[in-house]
């Protein structure tokens, strides 16, 4: 406010740079993460240049289903039975320029996820992510125990080196954490399910929105070993190399051929200890099982009983059949031919 006129003077906020600058688009009313469904009126022209992908697959029976569904966004899709190969590429129909590469994420996991679950990824809501898991463990024994922590469809647990996930952005997100901190052994995967079930009930109640959760997170206890070493100031042993194991045993003095003779003969000696294990593994397979003695008696007990009763049975239905039959209440109308009887059928010669 000026003292002698009386005018208002705005005051002008001053920026840094041109980008700290508010834009036109700065609107809390929009939606910015919001994916719009495409619409065929953006791009009428079609594509310029055909894209293509293409990927190996194993063996697959249920291609119509996936090219059928391709074919609804003008997208072609070709099966090589001689390269082994399934390839997606454009045509002049197509008008969507990111469908290509929907397509592309939905013949990468088809080894592995069903057709008609695969076939979602076209959806504008849903995304694929491919995790590799092989990199994470290099003792192949260690990285099969941490893989099977990994429950896939129908409680089966993982096979392959690779994880296939489905869902929105920030799904894959948790399920790739989820996946990586339990190859690397940081988090058992049961505990990240507890601690997203948790915050979908937090999510629930609007009068938790503005507090931290991380007090109300699931943590893994890590058990300590309880029993303590006793403390020695001198180092442990130096453990023998493999020369001095040959020196002890004489190995190191003999010639390469009768090295070479010792390790052919035990190899030998292993694999007639196995022949032998799988051979009594096979032949127990026709070995028959014990019976017991009381089980057997009274089975013989009642195998005679019923022998007996069917030969009594047999032996009355044999007097009952030798017996005269008794003549009762015989009806002689019966026996007499009636004058009103039906004419023969026999036609006479002369007609």
């Amino acid at each position: 406010m000026a003292e002698g006129g009386g005018e208002v003077v705005e005051k002008k906020t001053k920026h840094k740079g041109k980008h700290d600058k508010r834009k036109p688009w700065h609107d809390p009313s929009i939606d910015h993460w919001k994916i719009k469904k495409f619409d065929p009126s953006w791009n009428e022209g079609g594509m310029l240049e055909i894209s293509s992908f293409s990927t190996l697959f194993p063996e697959y029976r249920a291609w119509p289903i996936v090219k059928s569904a391709l074919k609804e966004f003008g997208i072609s899709g070709e099966l090589n039975m001689v390269e082994g190969t399934m390839t997606v590429s454009t045509t002049r129909k197509t008008r969507d320029p990111y469908i290509i590469v929907k397509a592309r994420d939905l013949i990468k996991p088809l080894s592995s996820v069903p057709a008609p679950q695969a076939i979602k990824i076209l959806n504008d809501e849903m995304q694929c992510d491919i995790i590799k898991i092989r990199s994470f463990v290099r003792n192949k024994e260690r990285f099969v125990k941490r893989r099977q922590r990994l429950v896939g469809p129908n409680s089966s647990t993982l096979k392959g080196n690779t994880v296939a996930a489905m869902g929105s952005f920030k799904g894959l997100k948790q399920v790739r954490r989820v996946v990586e901190d339990c190859m690397q052994n940081v988090k058992h995967p049961v505990f990240h399910i507890k601690t997203l079930m948790l915050k979908k009930e937090l999510e629930k109640d609007p009068s938790l929105a503005t507090e931290n959760w991380d007090r109300k997170n699931v943590k893994q206890k890590k058990v300590k070993s309880k029993e303590k070493k006793e403390y020695t100031p001198f180092p442990p042993p130096q453990q023998p190399s493999k020369v001095d194991l040959q020196l002890e045993s004489g190995e190191y003095f003999l010639s390469d051929k009768k090295k070479f003779a010792k390790k052919w003969q035990e190899k030998q000696e292993r694999q007639a200890e196995k022949a032998a294990e799988n051979k009594r593994k096979r032949e127990a397979a026709f070995v028959p099982p014990e019976e017991s003695l009381e089980q057997d008696n009274g089975k013989n007990a009642e195998d005679k009983s019923d022998v007996a009763a069917m030969a009594m049975s047999l032996k009355k239905k044999a007097k009952e059949f030798g017996k005269p039959k008794v003549i009762e209440n015989i009806n002689a109308e019966k026996y007499i031919t009636s004058s009103e009887a039906a004419p023969s059928r026999k036609k006479s010669k002369h007609s």
